[in-house]
């Protein structure tokens, strides 16, 4: 029933983070932090060490990315009561490891700066909004399911190293799951790293605590590293984080306008670039950790997994290099079964909403293929290539239509 005319709008739900807060989006929230930071912070420290930045200067660099990643996370999670995780740039950090020692640390934080200023206008301009508002939803379903596939196999391919290890969490997430399917993640956490340690794989002995200190560079600005450096890194956040962030979004039913989340992450970047920052965007692996189900059964409740993530990042940042101490003691193999079982619930979602339209399956399945195959033509991931096989496919066999 409709109401009367004069009815007064509904007032928006008041901000619960305590109550709407759980077991479930903390482990979330821990589990996609994690997973970030092992996945490609070693890619910093190797950038630095071939631009042979000194250690102050690259802690500065995690610390700043950490601080721009934590305040957005919140800020916005809170804002649009959405599970928006950001992330830095990890294919930004690979292409770094090759062009950052060709150019002088200045004219890197100057182009940092220029991409920072692109990202900024691309969001405030709302051209990304109206491309992803065009995108067919089982394309952009296929995409998640591509794109977090990778990360779903890789609990397989270590059974192959940590077999013991392996299993013992995989049968603990399939117990949980049939007892108490809301605790499945910590419950297989704890079972990991108990078993971790009973078979002696946590090594603590390089962890130490130190806080991290920013430091400032004044940016210069040359065209030979803007060229080499400030519009890839923005081309690549753009076509390899931004887009897929927004699907993942889009996947798992929120729908958060793109355009203040990619100004945010501009502006942030903005901010910070003189302090090493390189860009943070949207994330999609770990954004999906805290959008799906394992996250929490309620889809308004999930954005608390996402603000738990963001504190998880500012705790990073205030303590810079120790966070990679302490992921270090972590066997690899449980991080990755870690974070492939917290996806599994994401993944199924993205496949049986692929392919439910019939008109958009066989866009959807050349979509889910590309991007799972991993393929990557002029630097740009296969998320960008996977997005753009899945529309022509669409457009050419149902273009009349």
């Amino acid at each position: 029933m409709n109401p009367p005319p004069n009815a007064p709008a509904l007032a928006p739900q008041p901000l619960r983070p305590f109550s709407d807060s759980s077991l479930s989006a903390f482990v979330a929230g821990f589990v996609a932090m994690m997973t970030g930071y092992t996945s490609s912070l070693v890619l910093m420290f190797q950038a630095g060490r071939a631009a042979h930045l000194t250690d102050a200067q690259i802690s500065s660099w995690i610390w700043a990315l950490s601080i721009g990643m934590a305040l957005c996370t919140i800020g916005l999670s809170l804002r649009f009561r959405a599970p928006i995780v950001i992330a830095w740039s990890t294919p930004g950090a690979a292409l770094l490891v090759t062009s950052l020692p060709n150019v002088t640390y200045s004219e890197a934080i100057g182009a940092f700066v220029v991409c920072a200023v692109l990202l900024t206008v691309a969001g405030f301009s709302g051209l990304f909004d109206t491309l992803m508002r065009r995108i067919p939803a089982g394309i952009a379903s296929a995409l998640l399911a591509g794109i977090l596939f990778e990360i779903g196999i890789e609990i397989f391919r270590a059974a192959q190293f940590q077999t013991a290890l392996v299993l013992a969490m995989f049968f603990a997430y399939l117990l949980a799951k049939r007892l108490a399917p809301r605790y499945a993640i910590p419950a297989t956490l704890v079972a990991g790293i108990s078993v971790a340690g009973a078979l002696g794989l946590l090594d603590f002995s390089r962890f130490h605590v130190a806080l991290a200190h920013p430091v400032f560079t004044m940016p210069s600005f040359s065209l030979g590293a803007t060229i080499s450096i400030g519009i890839p890194l923005f081309v690549v956040a753009m076509a390899s984080q931004n887009v897929p962030g927004v699907a993942v979004l889009r996947a798992d039913g929120y729908s958060t306008p793109a355009a203040p989340l990619i100004a945010t992450t501009g502006l942030a970047s903005l901010v910070l670039a003189p302090f090493g920052s390189h860009g943070v965007n949207l994330a999609a692996i770990t954004a999906a950790i805290c959008t799906g189900p394992e996250a929490h059964e309620d889809r308004d409740r999930r954005y608390m997994a996402a603000v738990w993530c963001g504190i998880f990042y500012l705790l990073a940042g205030l303590f810079g290099a120790t966070i990679a101490a302490l992921f270090a003691a972590f066997p690899k193999a449980l991080v990755v079964s870690v974070a492939a079982l917290a996806l599994f619930g994401s993944i199924m979602s993205g496949l049986a909403n692929a392919m439910h339209d019939a008109r958009q399956r066989e866009a959807a399945l050349v979509t889910f293929m590309v991007t799972a195959s991993g393929l990557t033509l002029a630097s740009i991931g296969p998320a960008f290539w996977g997005l753009v096989a899945g529309v022509v496919t669409q457009v050419v066999l149902n273009a009349r239509r």
